[in-house]
This record gives structure tokens, sequence and C-alpha cells, in this order.
């Protein structure tokens, strides 16, 4: 993982010298200065000011040449979501198109939502029509998120491996679709770094284990390619290719291949000054070498839906070996390097001035985003769309006039249909695919020339909805077959609800009436009770799912009533006082906890106590108690495994706290993991290391596996969560450990 170089203020402001007048500086060192005091005091989970974050935001869009309103968004990003600053300031200061961004990169507030899954998705929601509106939206967003990634050690492993995870599945795809291949790979190699490190560095080990040797092949290549090249007479530029740790990664997984198979490790790019040099280089290069068979493709002819263009082949090499040689312009490589941001021609802060440019093809993508917006009915379908419509691999095909249309992988001719237009997939009865017939499931391929037979009096069919592949085509035959028996829907929808309230012993009729239905429909977010219960009936959305909000005052008044008979149950265990009482939440029993030979529980005095062996919390730790019959209560960790939902459900959860956090002197066992590269001494230099941060290592073990990664288990005494932090971050200073975590075994 490449070393992250921070940008101070005045290297940010540097690079906006290189294309900003004078008023525009003086607009983006306001929107500095206005940031730097809005978050005065505040710090981030690594001890650093806060304000070091937005600067960096703010460099990273200033270094791919942004305007100044995106730049001053990238300083003020934060301000809305995490000072008392509002929008209106925001807007106030420094105007509207300043405001949308921000108000686009800012979170809703998590309070609203009843899943940390939903407000996800919301947010991921509110931020793609925002960036579908504009750009610069997602610009300073990526940005952010890159930051995030580097800093991202400061946080526990399992906030790392979340934020990891949704980096690989929303912010590169992103990245990638609008071309900016400089934030797209950092972010996806971070991403598997946190995600697998054992394979992160397993890849890392075998690049570096032979550095020397691929460099002196490259050199050697490049020597022989420039001896080719000075035949034409052309200008070039040609240098060797770093290949990207994560795309290896794929290439093992997806392709089951070993890391020596592996062609286009080795790799060199040329830059030339226009696309007949491209060609004539890539003529000599066939002439001199001989082309692997299948390994030639031509992104010039037919770009890649991000704009990306370039000439890739693989050949046998000096020595035998396989060697891929990219070849492109300048202005295709600032392409496939910076993206849309190569193309930026803002003017108010809309997109037409970039849509005029060749980055307009980029934009279909917002135009889908725009569409899935209207024909998803809530946050977690329209992600779901998003990533398997926008974000999945693809299929090019082409229309018999020669149009490009990219699909996801995996789409038939009814996709094509559909992508054409609604009245094309809705009148479909077959399909030509390179001038032969095939049946509407057939599974387009690269390159398929594909034209739609239609007839006029033709529908679509309830069988279609499990045979296309896209969320567009799907949503577009549901929205026809509801529209078809929409009276038939309703009244099977209002039954299955009604039946379902019955069999539960509830009356249909006090449920179903005026006041529980406008409610339903304001919860989410139907015109009508019509289209709601049309939805049922056609199976779009659960009936059960209808009668639980239907219920769910009545649920919460039963649970309610179980929590306070278990509160009742605790308090009446000890000997409790006024002064003890005032310490119950309306919800749970708050009991403070503190271990002295044994676990004590301030003011019941009877009642079993013990720290959970599963998860060993740790004063400073967030813990939970678990009431456990004939048992007592055990403490646990809040994130331990064996918390689960269906715990507290039950009722079985209740509030505790550690007293005194800070001022205690007996210790606790940690056990903890640590992975890195076997060498001779790795382990004696662990034990040196953990002697110096705790006096009493109480267990050590380890084991190498084949790829030579030796996985070492310890348990070790912490006063609290502090030291054990401060124990897991020394241990990464190590050479060749490369990850540490806290065990829950």
């Amino acid at each position: 993982m490449s070393k992250y170089i921070e940008m101070t203020h005045e290297e940010v402001i540097s690079a906006c010298k290189k294309y900003m007048n004078k008023e525009q500086l003086a607009f983006v060192e306001k929107a500095y200065e206005y940031a730097e005091k809005a978050h005065s005091g505040q710090k981030r989970a690594s001890g650093q000011p806060y304000i070091i974050h937005p600067t960096q935001v703010a460099g990273t869009v200033a270094n791919l040449g942004l305007d100044p309103d995106t730049v001053a968004a990238g300083f003020l990003h934060d301000t809305v979501e995490d000072t008392p600053v509002t929008n209106d300031d925001i807007k106030r200061e420094f105007g509207e198109d300043v405001a949308f961004i921000v108000d686009g990169v800012t979170k809703l507030n998590k309070y609203e939502y009843k899943s940390h899954e939903e407000f996800l998705a919301e947010n991921h929601r509110k931020m793609l029509i925002a960036m579908a509106q504009d750009l610069r939206v997602i610009m300073v967003k990526l940005a952010d998120r890159l930051h995030n990634m580097h800093t991202l050690d400061h946080l526990r492993p399992d906030k790392q491996r979340r934020i990891a995870s949704e980096t690989l599945d929303i912010y590169a795809p992103l990245a990638d679709r609008l071309g900016i291949g400089t934030i797209k790979w950092e972010l996806e190699d971070m991403s598997l770094h946190y995600l697998n490190p054992e394979a992160y560095y397993n890849i890392v080990n075998q690049m570096n284990s032979k550095r020397s040797e691929r460099e002196g092949y490259i050199d050697t290549a490049i020597t022989y390619l420039k001896d080719t090249l000075d035949g034409l007479h052309i200008k070039y530029d040609i240098y060797g290719r770093p290949k990207h740790i994560y795309s290896i990664y794929k290439k093992m997984v997806n392709k089951h291949k070993d890391f020596s198979e592996i062609f286009d490790l080795l790799a060199v790019r040329v830059i030339v000054q226009n696309v007949r040099d491209c060609y004539a280089v890539l003529g000599a290069v066939h002439t001199k070498w001989k082309p692997m068979p299948g390994r030639f493709k031509d992104y010039i002819a037919v770009p890649k839906a991000n704009g990306y263009q370039s000439l890739h082949t693989t050949i046998i090499g000096p020595g035998g070996k396989p060697l891929e040689i990219q070849i492109r312009t300048q202005q295709m490589h600032e392409v496939a390097e910076y993206g849309v941001a190569a193309h930026w021609a803002y003017k108010k802060g809309d997109t037409q001035a970039v849509e005029a440019t060749s980055a307009g093809r980029k934009l279909d993508m917002f135009r889908e985003i725009l569409e899935l917006k209207d024909e998803t009915s809530n946050a977690d379908e329209f992600m779901k769309s998003v990533k398997s419509d926008i974000f999945s691999d693809s299929v090019y095909v082409f229309t018999p006039k020669g149009d490009v249309y990219e699909l996801a992988k995996g789409s038939v001719p009814l996709d094509f249909a559909y992508a054409i237009h609604t009245q094309v997939g809705s009148h479909a009865v077959g399909a030509k695919v390179n001038d032969k017939l095939v049946p509407l499931d057939y599974r387009l391929k690269n390159g398929d020339v594909v034209s739609i037979l239609t007839q006029s009096n033709a529908e679509p069919s309830p069988d279609w909805i499990h045979m296309v592949k896209t969320s567009r085509a799907r949503n577009k035959i549901r929205r026809f077959l509801k529209e078809q028996r929409k009276d038939e829907n309703i009244e099977k929808g209002r039954n299955d609800v009604a039946n379902l309230l019955r069999e539960r012993g509830l009356s249909a009729k006090e449920y179903l009436d005026k006041d529980h239905i406008q409610k339903l429909l304001n919860q989410l977010n139907y015109h009508s009770e019509d289209e709601m219960f049309s939805q049922v009936g056609y199976g779009e959305v659960s009936a059960i799912g209808i009668v639980n909000r239907l219920t769910e005052d009545l649920r919460k008044e039963e649970e309610n009533k179980k929590q306070k008979e278990l509160e009742e149950k605790i308090l009446n265990a000890g000997q409790t006082t006024t002064e003890e009482t005032k310490n119950i939440t309306p919800n749970r029993a708050v009991m403070h906890v503190k271990h002295n030979n044994g676990v004590v529980i301030q003011g019941v005095s009877d009642l079993m106590l013990h720290l959970a062996k599963c998860c060993n919390p740790v004063p400073g730790d967030e813990i939970i108690g678990y009431v456990t019959k004939g048992r007592g209560v055990t403490i646990h960790r809040t994130d331990c495994r064996n918390v689960t939902d269906e715990a507290a459900k039950e009722g079985r959860l209740i509030d505790v706290d550690w007293e005194n956090v800070g001022e205690r002197t007996e210790t606790f066992n940690a056990n903890i993991e640590i992975f890195g590269y076997n060498r001779s001494s790795l382990l004696s230099d662990v034990i040196n290391k953990l002697n110096s941060l705790t006096k009493n290592i109480k267990n050590i073990s380890g084991k190498v596996n084949e790829e030579n990664i030796a996985h070492i288990y310890v348990t070790i005494t912490v006063k609290d969560s502090q030291q054990l932090n401060e124990a897991l971050s020394r241990l990464r200073d190590i050479p060749d450990v490369y990850s540490t975590k806290r065990s829950d075994n």
C-alpha cells in the first residue's frame, strides 16, 4: 500500500494557483478559514486536529484541477455534519453551488432510521441522486473516502472491514465509471488490505521477491522497443507500468490462476501524439514480436463506458516471456488517470458543459440513476438496482447500425430491448444475434450485433421478470404487469393482510381503519392505499411486513411489559434505594460493574455475575449484560457475536457500565492475533515488543501456512481497552507484521 503524503494548507493553495485567478484563490482561502474556525478544538480518531481531513479532501480535488466551488466544498464538506454550521450558513457565505455540494455529501440523521443498513442505503441514495444532478458531489465524496481509507488504522477492526467493504462496493466502482483510475486503484488496493490482509500481503511479498528481476526484464524490453520505435520517426514516451494489487487478486480468484500465470504483471506503456501513431506502434510491435492469441483489445475503436481508450496487446517478448504493452495518446492517458476531471468544463455547476465534451458518455450512468430513483420503491431496492445495473461487470453489444450499448454481464436480448426503449421491450417477440435467431433468454456476449423482433399486439409475460438481468428491464416489466392487473392485485393484497391479522387473533376492521392506514402510508411513502395493497397483491411487498408495521405499537407495548418485569426481578434480587432507582432508564436497568476478585453489581448483592470468556471484555469496552436463567448475568462486549438480536427480543439484555475506568489497578485477559511474514526472529521480536508493553504474557502460540504467512495467537493482561489498543498499534510497527487484531477466541 502506497505511503500517503498529507498536504498542508499552503500546498493546497499552491496547487490552486496553477489554474485559478486571485479572486478565485481568495474564495478558496475564505473557505479554509471558515472550516478551520468551525472545526476548532475537534480531533479525529487519530488524535490529529480535524482540519487536516478537509484540507486533504480539498487538496485531492485541487490536484484534479476542479473549479473553486468544488475546492471550497472540499474544505467545508464536514461542517454541516460535525459542527453547528447549517447549510443555510454555507449558502449565505459561499453560494448555492457550494451549499448543494456540501449537502450532497452530508449524512442524514441516523436516528430517523430503524437499522444501520437502512441508514446507509438512504445515505447512498441521497448522495447518488445529488451526484446525478451535479458531478462535483461525487468528486468531493471520493476525495473524502480516499483520505478516510488512508486513516483506517485508527478505527476498530470491525469498522475497518465495514468501511472497506462499502468502499469496494460503492466508491471504487464510482471512480471506475467516472474513469478516475488514480483514485480507483488506490481505493481497491486499500480495501483489499483491510478485507483480506493475508491475500494482500501474500501478493506484495511475491511481487517484492522478484522485483529486481522484473525491473531488469522491463528495462531490457524497453531498450528493444526503443530500437523498433525509433525507426517510425515519431515522438513517443515509454515506461514500465506497475500492476495494481487488487487487479492481480481478482485475476487469481476469478480465473483461478496462480501468481506466476498472470501475464500482464509485466507491462510497458507507450504514449504517442495521435491515434495514427498508436496503430503504427501496434504494427511495429506485432512485426517484431509474436502476439499472444486472444490477448489484443482495441479500446480506441470501442472505448469503455467510462471513456477509457487504449490499445492493449500481449506479446511473447525477450526471453520468451509474456509482456503486455499499452499504447495511447497523451489525451487518452489523462482521461485514463483523471477521468471526467480531464474534461472539466463546468460553468455554473450543471452538467451541460461536461456533456458537450467526450466525457458526456459517462453521464449515461447518471441518467440511469435518476430513472432507477423513479422506478424503485425504497432505498434498499434502489441500491441493489444501482449495484446490479451500473456497478456490475459489463458486456458491450451493437445495434445493426453500429451503436454500442453497455449492459450488465449476463444480460439477455430483452435487457437490450428495454435499454433501447420501453416500447421495444414491451412488444418484443424474438431476437437475432449476429443475424441468427436466438431465444429471448440467450446470454449476450461482447461484440454481439443484436436486433429485436417486435409485434404491435405483443405484451410482456410474467416469466420475463426472472429472465432479465438488469433492474431497469425488470422494473419496466413489473410496472406493465401491475397496471394490467391492478384491481385484482389491490383486492388480493388487502385480503392477504386482513387474513394475517385474523391469524394473529386481531381485528382486521380495527387495524385497517382510516387512521392506521394513513399512518402506514406516511411511514412507507405510498401515495394511496390502493398503491400499497397492489404491491402486496403483486408480491413486491410482503403482507407480513405490512402487518408488522400495523401492529408495531402493540408489539412495543408487549416488549416494554416484559422488560419491566425483568427489571423488577433484577432489582428485587437485592436492596435498592431511591437513589439507585434513578439509574433505571425507561427501557433497561443500568448497573455499574466493578471487578475485584470477582464481579459485583452495585445494589444487587446476591446476583451471580461474570465476564464472558468468548469476548473477554476489559474496562473501556462498550458492554452489555446478558441475563441467563440459573446463571445470573454475563458481561459481554456489545460487538460480541453471541449478543444476538434474538436475545434483545426476548428481553435478556440489560445495560451495564464500568465503574471508575482509569482508576483501576487489577488486570484483565485479552486475546490478540498477529499476522506477518515468517522469518527468523519474528516470534522473538513479537515477545520483546509485548514485554515492553505488558509484563504478563499468559499464553503464546502460532503456525505458518504454505505461503509462509505466520499467524501468532497471544493472551496478555491489560488494565483497559486503551492499553490493549496501544499494544495492537505498537505490534504493527514490527517489520514484516502486517496486521493485528483483537480475537474473540
